[in-house]
């Protein structure tokens, strides 16, 4: 299976790592012509959201990606991923807007506010979530499916082929999340 991933800033070489280990092939993503190669899924990696925005719409990635995950392309966003794929963004601009949920930037708070714990997350069991100046979703808008909770706020949804983590799984050394992805990629989920 081949994955790209998005590696303009932030957690990609985390991902990729995770990716690897798991037997995916992975390729970053950096130009408009980097959208032209065949994959199977998408990566969105935590890091700063605004930069991120800023550099797919200078490299002319913004409308290529949107496009490709309308058109059913899977994808995993976790951190400032989960605030590009958001429709509503409190205190913020939506970015790639194609999943149906509101979330809030910078939930809890600065760097200092970063922690992990352990919750369940469905379909896979209770696991590792590490938070570093993390967002949460404040309310699904669409169809999407909560996955997991943390201290009683939404951290992960699923809606359709789109995947979304408030946490880093690529931080831990819990590959269950990465599968998860993998397995909807190919179809299993």
């Amino acid at each position: 299976m081949k994955i790209g991933i998005l590696a303009l800033q932030g957690g990609f070489a985390e991902h990729a790592h995770s990716l690897t280990r798991l037997g995916a092939e992975c390729f970053m993503i950096r130009r408009e012509r980097d959208l032209d190669r065949e994959m199977e899924g998408l990566i969105l990696p935590g890091g700063e959201s605004t930069v991120m925005r800023k550099l797919m719409e200078d490299l002319g990635l913004l409308s290529g990606l949107r496009q490709r995950i309308a058109d059913g392309l899977p994808v995993l966003g976790t951190c400032a991923g989960l605030i590009l794929l958001a429709e509503e963004v409190e205190g913020g601009k939506a970015c790639l807007a194609t999943m149906g949920v509101r979330v809030k930037r910078n939930a809890y708070g600065r760097q200092l506010g970063s922690f992990h714990t352990e919750e369940n997350f469905q379909g896979i069991g209770r696991i590792p979530m590490t938070f570093i100046r993390a967002p949460y979703i404040e309310a699904v808008l669409g169809e999407g499916q909560i996955l997991a909770r943390a201290d009683g706020r939404i951290v992960a949804v699923q809606e359709g082929k789109q995947l979304a983590c408030a946490f880093h799984p690529e931080l831990t050394e819990d590959l269950r999340v990465h599968r998860y992805f993998l397995d909807m990629a190919g179809g299993a989920l």
